[in-house]
């Protein structure tokens, strides 16, 4: 091979080493970082920040809470643990699936009597991650009665922090509509 030949594709693949460099390694981060800054939920973070300027949990990390005052989120297999999450990974068809379901329908037409209608799936099953600050719109507005009798508030007034808090599905179908508990919890202590 000719040396002359050999310093030509040489300095091709320099000439090509640097620009890859400054696309790929500046460019392209550059360009990921401007799209992640104009997303606003990245913009200000996954803190939820109370009235008086508490952060009171994460709208990306669903936790535990307790009293009827409150929504309750879907079930978790790991007590809403960060260090331990995950599912309980029981088959949908299993004994201990349908004894887990028909307990947590129980407690839960015991602890919402006012109710109307089915119990919404997802108040029913624990999420995979078990930490899924998300639930269905239908299952806040089934908890609603009870929240608003517990808040003395009345119904429409309840229904209209949950349409607050409700973050439609993109595009308008993919997906489905969800209300984050954390921030609707937060939004009710407002009131």
């Amino acid at each position: 091979m000719n040396v002359m030949a050999w310093l030509r594709q040489l300095w091709a693949a320099l000439r090509l080493l640097l620009v890859m460099t400054v696309l790929l390694g500046i460019g392209y981060p550059l360009v990921i970082l401007l799209v992640a800054q104009a997303l606003p939920a990245q913009a200000h973070g996954s803190l939820v920040i109370d009235a008086t300027g508490r952060i009171v949990g994460s709208s990306q990390l669903g936790q535990k809470i307790d009293g009827p005052q409150w929504f309750q989120p879907r079930p978790s297999m790991s007590d809403y643990a960060g260090t331990t999450s995950g599912g309980s990974n029981l088959s949908p068809v299993s004994q201990a699936q349908a004894t887990a379901v028909e307990q947590r329908r129980a407690a839960l037409v015991a602890a919402n009597p006012n109710a109307v209608g089915a119990i919404p799936d997802d108040a029913l099953t624990a999420s995979a991650s078990g930490l899924d600050p998300d639930i269905s719109v239908a299952y806040a507005r089934w908890q609603a009665p009870r929240v608003a009798t517990a808040r003395q508030l009345s119904i429409d007034e309840v229904n209209r922090l949950i349409d607050q808090a409700t973050t439609r599905a993109p595009l308008g179908y993919l997906g489905q509509d969800a209300v984050n508990v954390v921030k609707l919890n937060a939004l009710l202590a407002t009131r």
